[in-house]
């Protein structure tokens, strides 16, 4: 049965092998601007080694922390894996609080799935078992955004209690209630 998990080294080769994949489509390239694209950019040819993978695992850890040195427009925020067993199916991470950047495109939580585990049903039940998560993080209810043609991002928001605030820019915004 899949579960959140703090990262964790017990999914290292399930997470490269899900790595592999996002390259493979193509992230981690120029425009790819999600967490995972940022990740593969500065750890993909490190992360065989498990103690590269372990400073990987700290940093994730350290961005919780509001002193944490962080890229400019960056805020704190918490990431959990999708995992069954040993076996890494997605991330997904709730930032703390909102810039205006993030209104506009990022939004609170952020997440995606390995490619060769997606249209099974993980980026729905992950995101609805995130959410209290993010209550528990002072956010009432949760901005999430994603591109206006990403259907099956949309549908999993929506099936989470989504309610569309607008569309602009080919990009979608959705508020969702964390209660």
């Amino acid at each position: 049965m899949p579960e959140l998990i703090p990262p964790h080294s017990r999914v290292h080769r399930s997470f490269l092998a899900a790595m592999a994949e996002f390259q493979a489509q193509g992230g981690g390239g120029p425009p790819d601007d999600s967490e995972t694209g940022h990740a593969i950019r500065a750890y993909a040819g490190r992360w065989a080694d498990p103690a590269e993978f372990a400073r990987y695992l700290r940093q994730l850890g350290e961005e919780v922390q509001e002193q944490s040195p962080r890229p400019e427009g960056r805020v704190p925020q918490t990431t959990l894996w999708w995992v069954d067993g040993d076996e890494y199916l997605g991330r997904i991470s709730i930032r703390h609080r909102l810039t205006a950047g993030l209104r506009e495109i990022g939004g609170h939580i952020g997440y995606d799935i390995r490619p060769s585990a997606r249209q099974r049903g993980h980026a729905t039940a992950m995101l609805a078992a995130v959410l209290p998560v993010a209550r528990s993080l002072g956010i009432d209810r949760a901005l999430l955004t994603c591109d206006e043609d990403n259907l099956a991002s949309r549908r999993v928001i929506e099936a989470n209690g989504g309610v569309l605030e607008d569309k602009s820019g080919g990009k979608v915004r959705y508020w969702v209630p964390t209660a």
